[in-house]
């Protein structure tokens, strides 16, 4: 029987056994939607296929969008704001990158070294999640009712 350990939004710790691993990430998004999480941040944040940037299912990591007070989209994870932000595709003779959507925050000094991006005494960068490239679309992954809000428009 699997097992989920979460940490709590107040730093709690629990476990959750469950009984058949197929609802695993069922019983991950109820308890996401409640701000537990399952895991620790890897450094340059998650990499998923651009196509899951509008429609990916943020309880699964524990986190809530909203829309800040300047109309930006944004992410609250563990307690901490994480803001929309979309680079442009670069296509250059020195240098080609895909488009990206990526959500991030500034640096503080108190993150670990592993999870700041950036120039070392400019300004640095902790990415939560980054939506880049044509990878393969994770059904499983994305947000039912986001999906079932697009389909009906």
């Amino acid at each position: 029987m699997p097992t989920l350990h979460l940490s709590g939004p107040l730093g709690t710790s629990l476990s959750v056994e469950v009984e058949d691993e197929r609802d695993l990430l069922n019983v991950l998004r109820r308890y996401g939607r409640q701000g537990w999480t399952s895991g620790e941040l890897p450094a340059g944040g998650l990499s998923l296929p651009l196509a899951m940037s509008d429609n990916f299912d943020w309880a699964l990591i524990g986190a809530r969008p909203y829309t800040n007070g300047d109309g930006e989209a944004c992410v609250l994870y563990k307690g901490q704001s994480y803001k929309r932000r979309e680079l442009d595709e670069v296509d250059t003779k020195k240098l080609k990158l895909p488009r990206i959507v990526k959500y991030s925050r500034g640096a503080r000094p108190t993150d670990p070294p592993h999870l700041k991006e950036g120039e070392e005494g400019g300004v640095q960068y902790v990415t939560l999640i980054s939506f880049r490239g044509a990878g393969r679309v994770i059904e499983a992954y994305l947000d039912r009712d986001a999906r079932t809000e697009a389909t009906a428009r």
